[in-house]
């Protein structure tokens, strides 16, 4: 069966045409301004409203240190001219990493991360002249539910649990009788995430990521309605994790560390591929439901912000100084997180327009941004409008639905989009993200030596297409 292409737009007004035409808010400014001025975060500066999502290429060594490949990239982010650079996330501890190849944080690595985080501000510096208005961040995660070497779950899901993998290669789902983490295991990790932070202080970065997205631990706590004890349950609960952490950092370090966090404020449902036409659709769940974060209870999958709102006002009374919106989950909906062209190699084709998702994270991210207008909010889910992402983020800053818009695929394929933004007022089509996928099936890619192939843009980066035929080989449809 032919599939359809949807960025198929010869301008800018075939674009806005196609926007009128599915009834959406998506709105372009021709005219790049409100994106070069500065934006203040807690007491430091970014020097424009460019950033960089913490994109990672899983290719750290196995002790948890950048690679060449790492080192790589951040000093390619360093030189591409957005002020934001959040930094990709890096594991507490091995158990809790999302593949073999992920950085940690600890008192081993502090030096080789101290290093990298220099080379940034350096090469940012040999571009630009100084790195002072250049923020760069460290996303502190525990993957829960998607660790790699076994899930660690905050509770059972009747509909994920089937197809959270205890036997990856053999596609075995975690059995009924399978363990959820205790009370005192998610109390111990409370205070290793402070430890982490106040490390990454010393070492120098400019802020840190609590990270509550995509269904990693931290997020599927906020979505943890049917647990029990002192983190289920009850609003006050489910946020007593995060509430906990963001206070004893800041007992302990006060203002000087920025924290931010990026936040699902959407999980949505779990999608499945239709044997017959390939499109997703969603899995079949419980109603009312009672196990996703910002989703409408009674009437799945359709969002529900009160509670994300909700959330993002209590962390802003606890000193959190930024906030980057983002939805969905890669592992059973990656439509919702990243709209694409061409699905993920174990993925389903798209069940609605790239466009609809793109203004679902737009909707979503200004209601947040609208509800609290002197936070720092970080946009997500540009990078399918490909070479008028910018145009999209003009609108938005101009319009008060967001501060920061950021890349991630879009950073792999094009990590000097913003240079080149600022210099010529848009961004180049043939260096663009295509949103084809071939990053995550790297990603997915695990038959390796090291247990993961390294990921990167391969449509754009030469480097990337010799490991690609690689790791094709080991890949399935289902892999």
């Amino acid at each position: 069966m032919l599939k359809r292409k949807h960025f198929r737009y010869r301008d800018i007004d075939a674009l806005r045409a196609e926007i009128a035409e599915l009834g959406l808010s998506i709105r372009l400014e021709e005219n790049i301004e409100k994106l070069l001025e500065p934006v203040q975060i807690g007491h430091k500066v970014a020097g424009n409203a460019f950033g960089i999502h913490p994109m990672e290429g899983c290719d750290g060594t196995l002790d948890g240190k950048p690679s060449e490949l790492t080192i790589r990239r951040w000093e390619r982010f360093g030189r591409g001219g957005a002020k934001l650079i959040w930094g990709e996330a890096t594991a507490l501890f091995d158990e809790v990493k999302s593949n073999s190849r992920q950085l940690i944080i600890s008192d081993e690595t502090a030096g080789s991360m101290e290093s990298i985080l220099n080379l940034t501000r350096n090469a940012h510096r040999e571009e630009f002249g100084s790195n002072e208005e250049v923020i760069v961040g460290m996303q502190l995660t525990h993957s829960g539910r998607y660790s790699y070497q076994k899930p660690l779950i905050a509770f059972r899901h009747p509909v994920v649990d089937k197809v959270t993998l205890i036997d990856k290669k053999n596609k075995i789902p975690i059995p009924n009788d399978y363990p959820v983490l205790s009370d005192d295991y998610l109390e111990r990790q409370e205070d290793i995430f402070v430890e982490a932070a106040k490390l990454a202080w010393k070492i120098g970065f400019d802020f840190v990521d609590l990270k509550q997205c995509h269904t990693y631990l931290l997020s599927e706590l906020l979505a943890a309605k049917t647990r029990t004890g002192k983190y289920g349950g009850s609003f006050e609960n489910r946020t007593r994790f995060i509430r906990n952490i963001v206070g004893k950092i800041r007992a302990e370090v006060g203002d000087e560390l920025i924290l931010g966090t990026r936040l699902n404020v959407y999980d949505g449902v779990a999608f499945m591929q239709d044997p017959e036409t390939t499109v997703g659709v969603p899995r079949d769940i419980p109603t009312p439901y009672l196990y996703g974060f910002g989703v409408d209870e009674n009437n799945p999958p359709q969002p529900d912000m009160t509670e994300p709102i909700k959330l993002v006002g209590v962390l802003k009374d606890l000193g959190v100084k930024l906030v980057n919106v983002t939805t969905g989950s890669p592992y059973f909906n990656p439509h919702i997180g990243r709209p694409f062209e061409r699905p993920p190699i174990d993925g389903y084709e798209t069940p609605e327009h790239p466009l609809i998702g793109v203004d679902r994270h737009i909707r979503l991210t200004g209601d947040i941004q609208r509800a609290y207008p002197d936070l720092p909010v970080v946009g997500t889910g540009y990078s399918w409008l490909q070479q008028y992402l910018v145009n999209a983020a003009e609108a938005n800053i101009r319009d008060g639905r967001v501060s920061f818009v950021a890349v991630g695929r879009g950073a792999l394929a094009y990590p000097d989009y913003a240079r080149d933004t600022i210099e010529s007022g848009e961004m180049v089509k043939k260096k663009v993200c295509v949103a084809v996928s071939y990053c995550t099936a790297l990603m997915r890619a695990k038959a390796n030596p090291l247990g993961q192939f390294a990921a990167g843009c391969v449509p754009r980066d030469k480097i990337y297409a010799p490991i690609y035929k690689e790791a094709e080989k080991t890949l399935t449809k289902r892999d």
